[in-house]
């Protein structure tokens, strides 16, 4: 396994995402860890085709950590969905797979916040954005987006984002 330092830029030079998932899948190489090093090829892959759009779009420096962190969340969330769908079906054994696949996928995102600390950043969004109704929550999401990447559940987020809005406009 790679150690947390180098996973997680504790080092004195913080590596970028692409870099952490060239060490890991190079690490697990020399481990022989099959299953780990077909999901850090999966990433790879997805960094690599978002890098080939954004060139297409002109951006001749690739993607950033943001777009390769929005890009695990993705990978994530489809692999949930997956192992759901699976677990429904009675396929346990593939279920597994995803399981473990979101596993190596969560080594490279950031800790996700607990519900309070949720709460918090919404509310601290809603002051930063000075949104005062339902009309602001988009200015609400983008400002967590910026901040929050990989570190929150956007699809849960938005009816609390509503909530608070809400409860704004009638106070």
């Amino acid at each position: 396994m790679v150690q947390n330092s180098t996973l997680h830029g504790d080092g004195p030079e913080q590596m970028d995402m692409r870099d952490r998932v060239n060490v890991a899948l190079k690490q697990a190489m020399k481990e022989k860890a099959a299953a780990r090093l077909s999901t850090l090829r999966l990433i790879n892959a997805a960094i690599k085709d978002k890098d080939i759009a954004a060139r297409g779009e002109g951006n001749e420096s690739g993607v950033g950590d943001a777009e390769v962190l929005a890009i695990l969340g993705k990978m994530t969330k489809q692999r949930q969905e997956s192992a759901r769908t699976y677990e429904e079906g009675g396929r346990l054994d593939l279920a597994e797979r995803e399981r473990e696949e979101i596993e190596v996928i969560a080594e490279f995102l950031p800790r996700q916040l607990d519900q309070d600390q949720v709460v918090v950043a919404i509310s601290k969004a809603v002051e930063n954005t000075g949104a005062e109704s339902i009309r602001d929550m988009g200015k609400v999401m983008a400002e967590l987006k910026t901040r929050y990447t990989g570190q929150m559940d956007f699809g849960k987020v938005g009816p609390l984002v509503k909530t608070q809005l809400c409860a704004r406009s009638a106070g």
